[in-house]
């Protein structure tokens, strides 16, 4: 089988791709290397990988990238709520033009499987905290980010099921070591700021997320890609593990176990947009999918990756999405696509 990544350079899709490959996949990748290209290090020359270096604004390119393909795995887009921030205009433009092209090349190029990478942010702000979202919960996306995810959603399941397959992936918060390295990320930020910086502010401690590790991530897209097609197309997962939802203060509490003696500064918030806990059993019933890591492992790695400084200078500008921390221009992002994921 043929796959394409979008967003294939990114930090879930260097995973991804090189995970591909070691399960016997051939790989194609389309990415414009906004933030270099250093994650596809581990696979170029591999005899089962090509490389387009495009964005997905370039109708031309991807219609290119999606001939002779069996699946498409979509995680190319511009990320983050602080990413769309910057660029609204771009931002829906990308997120939702620009994946409504991949789809269309997708569906006229006889793709058959379509795996889209969502968001459980889309669950927003849960009135009661207590109840696990389901795939069936109300969406209520309380950012432009979560919006243009939301609306590509309703787009696929909306969509006949042949000759494409589409699926759904709403992932937890990622963490984890890779190749295109992100310390934006809310358990990656912290160990990183309590290991080298020996202090932390946290802000909103008391609200809830999911986290999954980012190799788990790359787990479930490839069990989807395993599956029979009656049992995933026209379907939603969300993906990670019930017991990895946790506070700010839960991942405080488990980093100063292996990274003792940080300062930890905590700032009220009155509230926060996002305050969902989750359930992940219909992938594990479905797929019989369960994650191999857990919070504490993904700190552990990364803990011991920066005591043996392994990954350089951490405020290289290459390791963040977020604004001021990408090192990208405004000009230079109105003109490029954000393939980071």
């Amino acid at each position: 089988m043929t796959v394409l990544v979008t967003g294939g350079a990114g930090y879930l899709g260097s995973v991804l791709s090189l995970v591909l490959l070691e399960a016997g996949y051939h790989v194609r990748v389309i990415d414009n290397l906004l933030y270099g290209g250093r994650g596809l290090l581990p696979v170029m020359g591999h005899s089962r990988f090509e490389f387009y270096a495009a964005d997905i604004l370039d109708h031309d390119a991807v219609e290119r990238a999606t001939g002779g393909v069996d699946a498409v795995i979509h995680l190319a887009a511009i990320v983050g709520d602080p990413a769309c921030a910057r660029d609204p205009t771009l931002a829906r433009a990308v997120n939702e033009e620009g994946s409504a092209h991949v789809i269309a090349a997708a569906r006229s190029a006889g793709v058959k499987r379509f795996v889209f990478t969502s968001t459980c942010s889309n669950y927003g702000r849960m009135a009661d905290v207590s109840v696990l979202a389901t795939e069936a919960h109300d969406l209520r996306p309380l950012s432009l980010y979560a919006e243009t995810k939301v609306a590509i959603e309703r787009g696929l399941l909306a969509l006949p099921q042949s000759p494409t397959a589409f699926t759904v992936l709403r992932l937890a918060t990622l963490f984890g070591l890779s190749p295109r390295m992100r310390f934006d990320l809310t358990v990656n930020q912290f160990v990183m700021e309590m290991s080298v910086r020996r202090k932390v502010t946290v802000y909103g401690e008391q609200f809830w997320r999911p986290y999954v590790h980012v190799r788990d991530a790359t787990r479930a897209i490839v069990a989807v890609l395993a599956a029979p097609g009656d049992s995933v197309a026209g379907r939603v997962f969300n993906v990670g593990h019930t017991d990895e939802n946790y506070r700010k203060v839960d991942l405080i509490e488990i980093i100063s176990r292996r990274v003792p003696g940080a300062e930890v500064e905590f700032v009220s918030m009155a509230e926060d947009p996002r305050d969902y806990r989750v359930s992940f059993d219909r992938i594990r019933s479905v797929l019989a999918y369960s994650t191999t890591r857990s919070v504490a492992d993904g700190v552990e790695e990364m803990a011991t990756a920066l005591e043996a400084g392994v990954l350089g200078g951490v405020d290289d500008p290459a390791f963040s999405n977020t604004p001021g921390g990408a090192g990208v221009t405004s000009t230079a992002v109105s003109r490029q696509v954000v393939c980071a994921l």
